[in-house]
Parts: structure tokens; sequence; C-alpha cells
């Protein structure tokens, strides 16, 4: 039987932790809101509209 070892090891994924902090805001506004989220919250949420800039700029 392989066990990892303790300590130093941990390999990050980036793009994965970015994706769970996502689904975190999310998770905190849905509990926040009164109501469903509209599509446009769900964007502010997700800030799309700042990738999109982003996007646009780099090309």
């Amino acid at each position: 039987m392989h066990v990892a070892p303790v300590g130093g090891t941990a390999v990050q994924d980036h793009v994965a932790l970015a994706e769970i902090e996502l689904c975190g805001d999310l998770i905190i506004a849905a509990s926040a809101a009164e109501d469903r989220l509209s599509l446009e919250s769900i964007d502010e949420v997700l800030k799309v509209a700042e990738a999109r800039e982003r996007s646009a700029g780099g090309q």
C-alpha cells in the first residue's frame, strides 16, 4: 500500500481552485438573495464583464 507523505508535496491545480472559489461566490450570493439570482446577477458574481474586457483588450 502506498500512502502519500505528509507535508510539502501537495500539487495545486490553480484552475480547479479558481473554479471552486467561483462556486463559493455563487453559493454565498444565492444564500443572501431573497429570490433566485437573475442571469445578470450571476454574471456580476462571476465577473463576466471584466473577463470580456480583459479578453477584448488582449486581442
